[in-house]
C-alpha cells in the first residue's frame, strides 16, 4: 500500500465523538433506556435480596466466608446513593451483583466437592499492573499468545465455574462463550465507540478485577457508577483477604482447566503491591508506566460517551471532579510501596519504549520468569502483534480541550511526584 493510501486509510479509521455533551441517541439506545425505565421499580439495592436471587438461580446456599456482606452492604448504598445512574446503569449493576454472588455459591460449592482445590500451587504467575490504556491489555495480549501460559479469557472470567445449564452439547461445545458473545454483540449495537475503546468479546483475556469483585472488593463498580462511599471503604481496608480469593478462584480454574503458570493483570494492583506480593511471593511483576495525562484523557472521554446510557444527565464535571484525583491515588499507593516488591522479580516498562520496539522488553520478562522464549515462540508473539496492532478497529479522538476545558499540563501538574519517581515521557500538552 503506498503512503498516501495508508494515509487515506487512516483518515477512514478515525472517530470522532462530536456529542459527547449533548448526545444524539440512536433508536435503539431510545429503546434499552426505555425499558430499562419500565422495569425500574423491581431493582431494589438490599443485599438479601441479591443473595436470595443468586441462591434461587443456582439452588445453592453456602457463600463461604462471610466477611463479603458487609462489603456488598457498602456497595449497595453507595449505588443508592447515586442519584444521576440512569436506569440502566441500576438494571447493569443490580444484574452483576447477582451474578458475582452466584459465582461465589459455585466456587464454594466446588472448593467443598473437591478441597484439594486449595492445594493446588499457583506457581510463578507473571502478573501486570500499569495504568488503564498504558499497554497493560496489550501486553496481556501479547504474553497470553504464548501457549504456553494460562489467561483468563472474558468467557471464563464472567463464569468461572459453569451452570448445570452451560455444560458442553452437542448443539454447543461452550454455552459459556455463547452467552459472552451475546453480550458483547449487545454491547456493540448500544455503545459501539464504546466497544473500540474497551473489548469485552468473548476471547478477549481479561482483567483479574472480574474474580476479585466475587469477593465484592476491588475498585471495580468505581467505573460503573459514582461511589465515592465505596472508594473511601474499599482505600481504607486492606486488601489481602480478596487477594487470597483471587488466589482460591485461580486454583478453582486451575483445578477445571489447568495449567498453572498464569499471566493475570489489573490496574488496581499499582495500588495493592503490598497485598499483591504477599499473595503471590514467587510471581514475576511487569509494572507499565504512561503518562497519566494520557490515561486520563481516554477514561475522561469514555465515561462521558458511556453517559449518554448510564447517567441521567451528561455532566463534564463529574469524571473531572472525580477520576484525576483517584489516578493520583492511585500513583501515590504506587510510589510509596514500589520498592516492596523484589527488583530480581520486577519490570517498570515505559510505554514510549514499548510503542518503538518490544522485543527488548518481551526478552527481559522472559528472563526473569525464567521461561525459555525460543524462535517458535516469538514467531506467534510477531503473529499476535501483527494482528492486534493499536487502533486496528479505528482511531477514538481525545480533545481534552475541546471536550473537557483543560490542558494536558492542568490534569499534569499533580503528578510531579510520579515523573520524579519514574522516568516517564510527557505525551500530552
Amino acid at each position: 500500500m503506498s503512503s498516501l493510501a495508508q494515509e487515506q486509510a487512516a483518515s477512514r479509521n478515525v472517530i470522532d465523538i462530536t456529542d459527547l455533551h449533548e448526545p444524539i441517541l440512536t433508536d435503539i439506545q431510545k429503546q434499552v433506556l426505555a425499558g430499562a425505565e419500565a422495569g425500574a421499580d423491581q431493582i431494589v439495592f438490599d443485599p438479601a435480596v441479591i443473595l436470595a436471587n443468586a441462591q434461587g438461580q443456582t439452588g445453592l446456599t453456602d457463600f463461604g466466608p462471610a466477611d463479603f456482606r458487609e462489603r456488598l452492604a457498602v456497595w449497595c448504598q453507595a449505588v443508592d446513593e447515586d442519584a444521576n445512574a440512569s436506569a440502566v446503569a441500576r438494571a447493569n449493576l443490580f444484574q452483576m451483583m447477582i451474578r458475582l454472588a452466584a459465582t461465589r455459591l459455585r466456587i464454594e460449592d466446588i472448593v467443598k466437592r473437591h478441597p484439594e482445590i486449595l492445594e493446588i500451587a499457583i506457581e510463578r504467575p507473571i502478573i501486570v499492573a500499569g495504568l488503564p490504556r498504558s499497554g497493560t491489555t496489550h501486553l496481556l495480549g501479547l504474553l497470553s499468545a504464548d501457549r504456553r501460559f494460562r489467561s483468563l479469557p472474558w468467557w471464563e472470567a464472567i463464569a468461572p465455574v459453569p451452570a448445570p445449564d452451560e455444560e458442553p452439547t452437542s448443539q454447543d461445545a461452550n454455552p459459556r462463550w455463547t452467552k459472552a458473545e451475546h453480550g458483547w454483540r449487545a454491547m456493540e449495537s448500544i455503545l459501539p465507540y464504546m466497544a473500540i475503546m474497551h473489548e469485552f468479546s468473548p476471547d478477549h483475556i481479561s482483567e483479574d478485577i472480574e474474580l476479585q469483585a466475587v469477593d465484592f472488593s476491588s475498585y471495580l463498580i468505581e467505573w460503573l457508577a459514582h461511589v465515592p462511599r465505596w472508594r473511601d471503604y474499599y482505600l481504607s481496608h486492606d486488601q489481602s483477604g480478596t487477594y487470597a480469593y483471587l488466589r482460591k478462584c485461580l486454583q478453582v480454574l486451575t483445578f477445571l482447566n489447568g495449567p498453572n503458570r498464569w499471566v493475570i493483570k489489573c490496574p488496581q494492583h499499582m495500588e495493592q503491591l503490598p497485598a499483591l506480593y504477599r499473595t503471590f511471593p514467587d510471581a514475576t511483576f511487569v509494572l507499565t508506566h504512561r503518562d497519566p495525562v494520557g490515561s486520563i484523557r481516554s477514561q475522561l472521554t469514555m465515561y462521558t460517551y458511556a453517559a449518554r446510557m448510564l447517567r441521567k444527565s451528561v455532566d463534564i464535571r463529574e469524571p473531572l471532579g472525580y477520576w484525576p484525583a483517584r489516578y493520583e491515588t492511585l500513583l501515590r499507593a504506587c510510589v510509596r510501596d514500589r520498592d516492596v516488591l523484589p527488583p530480581e522479580q520486577t519490570i517498570d516498562v515505559y510505554f514510549h519504549d514499548w510503542i518503538r520496539n518490544p522485543d527488548p522488553i518481551v526478552k527481559e520478562i522472559y528472563r526473569i520468569a525464567d521461561i525459555p522464549l525460543t524462535d517458535d515462540v516469538l514467531a506467534d508473539l510477531h503473529a499476535y502483534l501483527a494482528e492486534h496492532g493499536e487502533q486496528k478497529k479505528g482511531k477514538i479522538v481525545y480533545d481534552l480541550e475541546r471536550d473537557f476545558h483543560v490542558t494536558g499540563e492542568d490534569l499534569r501538574r499533580p503528578f510531579d511526584f510520579y515523573f520524579e519517581r519514574f522516568p516517564v515521557k510527557v505525551e500530552v500538552r
